[in-house]
């Protein structure tokens, strides 16, 4: 999901140069929150309980631990899509310069610098799920939004491109 981060020149501290033309925060879209998972691990634990408890009853009792062991599994795998979902990327333009940071959901950072007037936004105008965006200049490539949808990655390639061709047209 892409947000503009719309920071001040005070907040940068920089000059008319440093100004940001154009700033957007990437994070991955999870559709359950913490009170839905809550509300769904109370649901597959309570069904797990009542199931576990008629297979007890009818002498399965070795089915207990399994369905046991399939509300851990769910729970295991929510975590890990919650942990995924600590990862972002930011795009920051100013007049001399792209910086793009992706921060994975471990915390570390890494960072990639474009000069703007050479940089090229290339993304399949119909894009597929497959679909990479990626921003190229001077043999450096990176691919960014591997997490959003295709339309998502459509709308980011077309504004940057956007605040590209407006920077370009001022003069230096």
């Amino acid at each position: 999901m892409a947000q503009d981060l719309g920071r001040s020149e005070a907040a940068k501290g920089g000059g008319e140069s440093e100004r940001p033309l154009f700033d957007a925060l990437l994070t991955p879209h999870r559709s359950l929150g913490p009170r839905g998972f809550l509300i769904l691990m109370s649901c597959v634990t309570g069904f797990s309980f009542c199931a576990g408890l008629f297979f007890f009853l009818v002498g399965a009792w070795p089915v207990v631990g399994f369905l046991g062991l399939d509300v851990l599994a769910i729970y295991l795998a929510f975590k890990a899509s919650y942990r995924a979902a600590r990862m972002y990327e930011t795009l920051h333009l100013t007049r001399n310069s792209l910086e793009v940071t992706r921060v994975n959901h471990w915390g570390d950072s890494q960072s990639w610098s474009f000069q703007p007037h050479w940089l090229r936004v290339e993304i399949a105008e119909e894009p597929e799920s497959d679909s990479p965006l990626t921003l190229s200049s001077h043999g450096s490539r990176v691919e960014i939004g591997r997490f959003l949808s295709p339309a998502e990655r459509l709308d980011l390639a077309r504004a940057l491109r956007s605040a590209l061709a407006e920077l370009r047209g001022q003069p230096a």
